[in-house]
């Protein structure tokens, strides 16, 4: 059935489509995820329970393949926030569910009996079958496994050991255009939220297929070249696809905002071991199967990630990201590129998301079970996570988790989410951001680090992080990268004429407002059904009275600027 809702239930293993109910019509991506929740679950069940579900929502962009638009919004009730959670990421899966004419696929219930199952959806339907010889291993050996069953032209989303022990750091990982299955919706806990529908992967074959239809075939085309056409031209795309996202390692050096020794300074002395020239330096001298630039979709013209290669030229880890080098590199005083990258390639065979686990390892030193700099104590505690010991599901759990176990002070959360690679003291307006999203700590939430302001002062903020989280919300929603921005910034009308080429829709000049706003205001109301309060939305006390060397800032925004975010 095109266009239309695809209800899966694990426990009596049905597959049904509906038509779309109406107030859902216009919304895709993350805006979707919060008005399906508050329409079919109590705000306030067990995240791992029979009531919450699990949504795989394509943007409303999605299945064209328009450069950096072919994103998927995964969402559920977050078992690490205990709110709203919409994670999303590259790959693969966003495009071939749209091809298939899913609005949403809505995977519910839990199953009665112990079994693990693989989904498999194609445009006939779908089946379950059995994937219990597939528990206990990796996400790159399932993945191979699965791509000789079904064919290497399938998309998968599937989980590795850490969803399967169901624990809060554990994501939903996919494939990239090349079938590495590295892309992953990383935050919030989601891959134990499929673990507990006892799915191992979901197995999309959209063969005989074709993109979503077009109202006007013209006017779309024209905003689609306009846009390209300025994305091409914006200089922060050349610099993307040549250093990719650890370009802005030195900026957040320069700010004193780059996590640092468990966020205890703001710069880190080895940066330039680290940082994106080396890291370009490093693949181009090692040859072999290093890419310097390389795209997580199809189509994408940014091409903003890369695959670090070892010693010997062989691929190591793809990609190797700027949050990773953050929270695995300097958040734990490491300053090997070789060292960030294997652990990096570990977390993503165990499905776990290296912004919660940088975290959690940083919260670990604290408390005495490693020190700064030492990445094979690192790789040893990643390596408790693979076990299932008691040591490694509370790291599983994430940084708040491992804080009071331990009776750690100095924990970066949240909602109980980790904070991302920059440090609020120097960055004020990413602060209101982590402090006030529906989402917990994020910078894909709002980021203000290239706003124009003084980040250092307490004043004027608010506005900043409001408009940030607005706009984030807005390209959530359709389904684009951050970095699509650049191409939207300077094609005035691409997103109205786009919108309007597909669906007929006119939303006026500020559609990318229109839907954040939207997004963020049901967002919002489940949090409160879910019983947040003013209180949630405060960074962690610490923050607001320990020094960030080397400004010396503390998190001084006021209570009432917080409170006055959405007002």
């Amino acid at each position: 059935m095109a266009n239309a809702i695809w209800r899966v239930n694990v426990n009596n293993q049905t597959i049904t489509t509906e038509p779309i109910p109406e107030s859902w019509q216009r919304l895709g991506g993350r805006a979707l995820i919060p008005r399906i929740l508050l329409d079919e679950i109590p705000p306030t069940c067990e995240p791992l329970g029979p009531f919450n579900k699990l949504l795989f929502v394509p943007g409303l962009l999605v299945g064209h393949m328009l450069s950096s638009c072919d994103r998927i919004s995964v969402g559920s009730k977050s078992p690490l926030t205990g709110g709203i959670k919409e994670s999303n990421a590259g790959g693969t899966i966003g495009l071939k569910i749209a091809r298939l004419g899913m609005k949403s696929l809505i995977i519910e219930g839990v199953p009665a009996n112990e079994g693990w199952w693989t989904l498999y959806l194609n445009k006939d339907g779908g089946r379950f079958e059995s994937a219990d010889e597939l528990i206990g291993l990796g996400v790159q050996d399932s993945a191979t496994c699965l791509r000789e069953q079904y064919g290497e032209k399938v998309a998968l989303a599937l989980i590795g050991p850490a969803g399967e022990m169901l624990m809060a750091s554990a994501g939903i990982q996919n494939l990239d255009k090349d079938g590495n299955p590295t892309r992953i919706a990383a935050r919030g806990g989601l891959g134990a939220v499929m673990g507990s529908k006892r799915l191992k992967a979901i197995v999309i074959d959209a063969t005989d297929t074709t993109a979503p239809p077009l109202t006007d075939e013209e006017l779309y085309k024209d905003a689609k070249n306009r846009y390209i056409k300025s994305l091409l031209a914006h200089p922060q795309t050349k610099v993307y696809s040549d250093y990719g996202t650890v370009a802005v390692a030195m900026m957040a050096q320069e700010f004193g905002a780059l996590p640092t020794r468990n966020f205890s300074e703001g710069q880190f002395e080895h940066i330039e071991k680290i940082n994106g020239d080396t890291i370009r330096d490093t693949i181009l001298a090692r040859g072999g199967e290093g890419q310097t630039t390389h795209a997580c979709m199809a189509g994408c013209v940014i091409r903003s990630s890369n695959c670090f290669p070892d010693p010997n030229g062989k691929k190591m880890v793809t990609p190797l990201e700027y949050e990773t080098v953050g929270m695995v590199g300097s958040n734990l005083g490491i300053d090997s590129l070789d060292t960030i990258a294997k652990l990096n390639n570990e977390m993503n065979d165990l499905g776990i998301d290296s912004i919660e686990i940088g975290a959690a390892l940083g919260v670990a030193v604290e408390a005495g079970l490693m020190e700064f700099g030492d990445g094979d104590r690192a790789m040893e505690l990643v390596n408790e996570i693979r076990q299932g010991t008691p040591l490694g599901r509370i790291l599983g759990q994430g940084a708040s988790a491992v804080g009071k176990v331990y009776s750690v002070i100095r924990v970066p959360t949240v909602k109980g989410q980790a904070f991302s690679a920059y440090d609020p003291r120097a960055l004020k307006g990413t602060g209101i951001t982590y402090a006030t999203s529906p989402q917990g700590a994020d910078h894909t939430c709002g980021l203000t680090i290239r706003a124009q302001v003084d980040h250092l002062s307490p004043k004027g903020h608010k506005k900043v992080s409001l408009g940030a989280q607005i706009n984030m919300a807005g390209f959530d929603t359709l389904g684009s990268c951050l970095f699509a921005g650049f191409g939207y910034a300077t094609a005035p009308g691409a997103i109205r004429d786009l919108l309007r080429g597909q669906y007929g829709w006119d939303l006026g000049e500020d559609a990318l407002q229109v839907l954040g706003r939207q997004t963020l205001d049901l967002e919002r109301e489940f949090n409160k059904a879910a019983g947040f309060t003013r209180a949630d939305d405060r960074l962690p006390e610490w923050m607001t009275i320990e020094p960030l060397p080397p400004t010396n800032a503390v998190f001084d925004v006021s209570e009432e600027d917080l409170d006055g975010v959405f007002s």
